[in-house]
């Protein structure tokens, strides 16, 4: 295993033969260490001023396959130094989580872009169908807001396996509206089906975490959920509170606008099954 002193002495090995942007990106690398491994390739490319090509090459020089092992190798020594750290903190680690938590609400209203927000529950409001599609543990965001969704209007749709999420998009219409989750908004099965939906015609809405990433080229809307997930911290509870806080506010604006059929749908929903509870 790469270790981060390792990593930052085969950075200062090998910073002579670096090319003049693969320089700049070694010097922020080296200077930020542990704000690095929260960076998506584009973010870093940014902070740096060079192209995402320039950070690939550099991540090559430095002997791995691409950007996500290099920052996956630094996260792992990182994340063995804050288990170090928890050793000897166990009676705060439950702060320490309900900080988190508090933070990630926090920051996600503080991303809030109310225009924006009220011009996604337009979109929903003008669409015939609306899909909540996401992979791996941004399907289970797309499910929740689906759960929520489907006690008050029967337009909504969800389907897990991301093959038959490209093919039904396909053949949605430009009445239809896809709500992507995805905390990246890099992982190619999300990207591939916001392309497809594009081709369609179908709007396209998506809560992410990143302003810049490769999903926000086909989007027409979007918010921004707060808190900032390392690669070995996938599915973390913090990311997702904060990412429901944003479902919650989607489905109480979407209800209050619509509250008459809101209401109504709401009480048949709950009476269907009513007669399931003991």
């Amino acid at each position: 295993m790469t270790k981060k002193l390792g990593l930052t002495l085969q950075i200062k090995t090998n910073y002579n033969q670096l090319t003049k942007a693969e320089k700049k990106v070694a010097d922020f690398i080296l200077a930020n260490t542990e704000k690095v491994v929260y960076l998506s390739i584009t973010d870093l490319a940014d902070e740096c001023t060079v192209g995402e090509t320039s950070v690939y090459r550099f991540c090559r020089t430095m002997g791995f396959q691409g950007y996500q092992e290099f920052k996956m190798q630094l996260a792992l020594y990182l994340a063995s130094e804050e288990n170090n750290e928890r050793t000897h903190n166990l009676s705060k680690i439950e702060d320490v989580i309900r900080q988190k938590h508090i933070q990630a609400t926090e920051e996600s209203y503080q991303l809030l872009d109310s225009n924006m927000l009220e011009q996604i529950v337009n979109m929903m409001e003008e669409s015939n169908n609306i899909y909540f599609f996401g992979v791996g543990d941004s399907l289970q965001m797309a499910q929740d807001a689906w759960n929520r969704f489907i006690r008050i209007t029967n337009k909504v749709n969800i389907i897990p396996d991301p093959h038959m999420q490209a093919m039904a998009i396909a053949l949605a219409s430009p009445k239809d509206l896809l709500v992507l989750f995805s905390y990246s908004g890099a992982t190619k099965d999300i990207v591939h089906i916001a392309e497809k939906a594009k081709e369609a015609g179908v709007k396209v809405v998506c809560i992410t975490s990143f302003k810049q990433s490769p999903l926000m080229t086909y989007v027409d809307a979007f918010l921004l959920c707060g808190t900032k997930e390392s690669p070995l911290e996938g599915g973390s509870a913090s990311v997702k509170i904060g990412q429901l806080f944003l479902i919650d506010l989607l489905f109480q604006t979407y209800y209050s606008r619509n509250k008459e059929v809101s209401v109504e749908n709401h009480r048949k929903s709950t009476k269907a099954v009513v007669d399931k509870l003991f």
